[in-house]
């Protein structure tokens, strides 16, 4: 009994920082994204890419890997 309450506690807090940090990635993606946009519709772009700007991260970083 103890074993699976202890094994509970270790698995619930394990990825807590992950969120966190992708979220302040969103935050600060959609900011530069949006204050690069020159209209409206460029703005609404932005913002669908800062919630997706992992993919660009990893983009980057395989093609900086590949030279």
């Amino acid at each position: 009994m103890e074993d699976n309450v202890m094994r509970e506690k270790c698995n619930s807090t394990s990825n807590a920082g992950g969120g966190a940090v992708y979220g302040l990635g969103m935050i600060g993606a959609a900011i530069f994204f949006i204050g690069q946009a020159t209209g409206f519709w460029m703005g609404v772009l932005g913002f669908l890419k800062a919630l997706i700007w992992p993919v660009f991260l990893v983009l980057e970083a395989f093609k900086y890997l590949s030279m």
